[in-house]
């Protein structure tokens, strides 16, 4: 096998293991994704479950209720008409638990049905509220995620992979947040890009270690919780895929901003 044969071999078996390593990232993402909708959603269905039983036992009781002032001919005892309030409200409540719940699935058939190998024109600030509506499955109550959104003209993008470095960053965010905190979402117009700033009010990046998080393998989550897959898939998403930037700046104690500027416009390859 002359050099050159061999040279192209190995970088196609490097290309594929690239794809396999972000693939399975991908999938470490959804797993986590996974359990904060369950958790989510599981709630307002235990409160649907709950009021449902209240609702048929009061209709069973003003089923016999009716009945007997029926028989009686007498009019509708007031008991009545306070237990259909008391329906009327749990149904009230229920709605609301519904529509969280079709507010979460919504977002995520969002996420999920872009095609990564789409090129489309999009709403940059649509895609990032759909992200936030997924990572506030994974943080629950515990982070106050604030958004500054500009408007913006519609981008050339590869959706589906911008809502992976999305999703990345703003959990990453969330995870550097001990206890409760602050994650702040900006948008801007920068010329002929978009910039989109995430900040956390968490601990920092320790200066020794800065210059390895863009590393591929490079974690300093605990073992089994971090691939160290998320930054450097996310750097190559944004600086190779779309011509942008992706960078940040940290102050130990207070906490850390990433910046993403991607061109309004992806240049025409040969």
């Amino acid at each position: 096998m002359s050099d050159v044969s061999e040279l192209a071999q190995l970088h196609d078996e490097l290309d594929t293991a690239n794809r396999k390593l972000a693939e399975s990232h991908k999938m470490a993402s959804l797993g986590r994704l996974a359990a904060g909708i369950v958790h989510e959603i599981n709630t307002p269905i235990g409160s649907i479950f709950s009021n449902n039983e209240v609702v048929i036992r009061s209709l069973e009781k003003l089923k016999e209720m009716l009945a007997s002032a029926r028989d009686a001919a007498a009019p509708t005892p007031q008991k009545v008409f306070d237990m259909l309030d008391v329906i009327i409200g749990l149904a009230a409540v229920d709605k609301i638990a519904c529509e969280r719940i079709s507010g979460v699935i919504r977002s995520l058939k969002t996420f999920a049905r872009v095609n990564e190998s789409d090129l489309l024109r999009v709403d940059i600030n649509d895609l990032i509220r759909t992200t936030i509506k997924l990572a506030g499955t994974v943080f629950r109550r515990r982070i106050d995620i604030q958004t500054d959104f500009e408007a913006l003209p519609e981008v050339e993008c590869y959706p589906g992979l911008l809502n992976r470095v999305f999703l990345n960053l703003v959990v990453n965010a969330g995870q550097a947040i001990e206890g409760e905190g602050r994650i702040a979402v900006r948008t801007r117009l920068d010329g002929d890009s978009v910039h989109i700033a995430v900040e956390d009010n968490g601990s920092g990046i320790p200066l020794e270690i800065r210059s390895k998080i863009f590393a591929a393998g490079f974690t300093t989550k605990p073992l089994g919780e971090g691939t160290g897959l998320g930054l450097s898939i996310s750097r190559e998403i944004v600086e190779e895929t779309h011509g942008g930037t992706l960078s940040f700046e940290s102050e130990v104690g207070k906490g850390t901003t990433f910046h993403i500027r991607i061109p309004i416009e992806q240049r025409k390859r040969s």
